[in-house]
């Protein structure tokens, strides 16, 4: 989403439907099982995860959260919910959607395993950036510049429909949808969208073709990906978008500047389709960027986030 007038390119992604490289343990041989994942740009050998877990992620992911979806609406079918195909209640889309993106987390962690490897958080990216924060938020500040420019030429080249992802989670429709709608697409979409694409599947691409060709792929994948709930003119800036979070994830071997980054578009998206003025857009950045931090403290706090071991031997 963009200024106050709607940037269609820049759409919220948290609709219906993680790049690192690996390098021994101490404690283990240079194989294929307990490998551990180091972050984007890390010399030292390399024991990525094999490029075809990629598909394997995402599919598993769609087929995890359409059984998730089901778990979530047979219920309350049987408690009377009307649902048909041309309407879900809102509540009912935020819970779809919500299990959705965990089901996209799910899928990364357990193909991550898969062949018996060692799987900690910061294989995914869950680590400080290895730049430092500040040039990473130089990072982060052009990659934005850059979509909100290739959005607005894309806007006034082909003018995409307005994005209706906010009237169905039902935004409109009272405070409580309104929170819910907001920490929906600006916190928890950004954060599990961003352990699947960049954690895992740029991951596991780039140890077959490379940075931009893993960047190209992921970023056609992480558009597609949401055909459902964004016009279909939309998809070509999200995939853009997509390549420039790899990248982003490349330079700074973090994903923490990518939640940022795609928490700060979807918020401005969000409140330019709710169209507010700039305090309340600002209000909305300030909580989004804060529910981010909130959750990644709360991960560490329950040792799901735990800090990287210390790596020695050559490339370490």
């Amino acid at each position: 989403m963009g200024d106050p007038t709607p940037v269609e390119g820049s759409a919220l992604e948290a609709g219906p439907t993680p790049a690192g490289r690996t390098s021994p343990q101490p404690s283990s041989p240079p194989s294929g099982n307990g490998g551990a994942v180091r972050p984007a740009g890390a010399s030292g050998s390399e024991l990525p995860w094999p490029a075809w877990t990629a598909p394997v992620a995402l599919i598993g992911g769609l087929v995890l959260a359409a059984l998730g979806g089901l778990v979530v609406d047979i219920p309350a079918l049987a408690l009377g919910v009307s649902i048909s195909a041309s309407h879900t209640p809102p509540g009912l889309v935020i819970a779809d959607t919500f299990v959705q993106d965990v089901a996209f987390v799910l899928a990364a962690v357990y193909c991550a395993r898969l062949g018996g490897r060692v799987v900690r958080a910061w294989q995914l990216g869950l680590r400080p950036p290895a730049i430092g924060w500040r040039s990473a938020a130089k990072s982060v500040f052009l990659l934005l510049l850059a979509f909100v420019v290739f959005s607005a030429l894309w806007t006034a080249a082909f003018h995409p429909s307005k994005e209706k992802l906010l009237e169905q989670l039902g935004s409109n429709e009272g405070t409580g949808l309104l929170v819910l709608s907001a920490g929906l697409t600006c916190v928890v979409a950004p954060i599990c969208e961003e352990i699947l694409f960049r954690g895992f599947i740029f991951t596991a691409l780039r140890s077959w073709r490379g940075t931009l060709p893993a960047a190209l792929i992921t970023g056609v994948l992480f558009g597609a990906v949401h055909a459902g709930s964004a016009p279909a003119l939309d998809l070509v800036p999200l995939a853009a978008l997509g390549v420039g979070l790899c990248l982003l994830y490349r330079r700074t071997g973090s994903l923490y500047p990518c939640f940022v980054a795609h928490a700060l578009n979807n918020s401005v998206a969000f409140a330019a389709l709710e169209n507010w003025n700039i305090g309340e857009a600002a209000l909305l950045i300030a909580g989004a960027l804060a529910g981010v931090w909130a959750v990644v403290q709360l991960a560490k706090r329950a040792g799901l986030i735990t800090p990287e071991r210390a790596l020695v031997g050559p490339g370490a």
